[in-house]
Formats: C-alpha cells, structure tokens, sequence
C-alpha cells in the first residue's frame, strides 16, 4: 500500500483513500449514500416481514449492482442474511462468482458466515454501519463464532462437531486429489 493515503476522520478513526478517486471527503459522503440505502434495505425487509433488520448493497463503479436485505424467513432459510442475498444476487446479475470490482455496504457488522461470504466473493471493500452489539442487544445472537463457543448469550450451540476418521476420512480426502484437474484456482 505504497499509495495509500490514510485520513483521519472527525471521529478519530483512520480510513485508506487510495483506491479511490477524489478528496476524503468525496469518498466519506458517497460511504454515506451506500451506507444509507443499505439501512433503507434493512427498514424494507422489516416492514415486508421478509426477515430481520438488515440491509446490504453491493456497488461497482459508483453504481448500484444489487440492494437487498435479509430473507430469513420469506425463504424460511437460515443463511439467506442480507449480505449473502445480495451476493448471490449480484454474482448471478455479473455472472461470474468473483465481485473483486465491487464494494459491499451493509446496515450491520457482518456475521462470521456473511463475512466469509465477503472475503470468498473477493469484494474489495466493506463499509458497515451499526456494531454486531446493536443486533445482540435486541436478540439478533446468530453470530457463529459465539454459537460454537458456546458464549451466546441468547442461544448456545446444540452442535457436536466431529472430524471423521478411518476409510470414510480418507474417502472424502481424495474427492479432493482426483477432482484437482477440474478447477483450475485463479
């Protein structure tokens, strides 16, 4: 990050505004735009009954790709959390599973699964509003980090989880060494 240019912002935290064009002032207002339509998203799905308070926006270009919040329970699926809605949704509009052009707004710190949904689609940049504590505090504990500990404070984790061993290990071992040829990595 040679040409980074670090800002400091009124509220003390440091932002990078290298990779974007214009004044750190141009970059923070248009943060905003995204920022709040992502929050128009979250107030939408709510109001639909499609899910949970949560809105997300992917951008490319200055342009909006997809606005999508969470459909939890219109598509009565526990992983359809607005930041891996609106991934599907714009990996299907761009027709490609990488979004390293894009950047990602979202109304709420991500979970670990919607995050992990960032770093695999290669979004280049995430811009969040609320802190995961606002979620916690009104019920929101689906935070899979906190699940497996067994620390949620609303919820803990019916889950065992065991590695396998034996003939059955090695079985889903070598799916991996005799379909190598088949996916060439980036």
């Amino acid at each position: 990050m040679e040409d980074a240019n670090l800002v400091e912002t009124k509220d003390g935290t440091i932002a990078v505004a290298s990779a974007f064009p214009g004044h750190p002032e141009a970059v923070q207002d248009r943060d905003h735009k995204f920022l709040r339509r992502a929050v128009e998203e979250a107030y939408k799905g709510v109001e639909c009954g499609d899910g949970g308070p949560f809105g997300a926006v992917v951008v490319c270009n200055e342009e909006v790709v997809v606005s999508c919040h969470n459909m939890v329970l219109k598509n009565t699926d526990p992983t359809a959390h607005a930041e891996v809605t609106a991934i599907r949704e714009a990996c299907k509009k761009v027709n490609q599973i990488e979004l390293s052009e894009c950047e990602i707004y979202t109304s709420c710190e991500p979970c670990p699964m919607c995050f992990g949904a960032i770093h695999l689609s290669r979004i280049k940049r995430l811009v969040y509003g609320a802190k995961a504590e606002a979620a916690i505090a009104i019920g929101f504990d689906d935070f899979i980090s906190d699940a497996l500990r067994g620390t949620g404070f609303y919820q803990k984790a019916n889950l065992e989880i065991k590695k396998a061993d034996g003939t059955d290990a090695e079985i889903a071992e070598q799916v991996f060494e005799k379909t190598r040829a088949k996916f060439p990595m980036y």
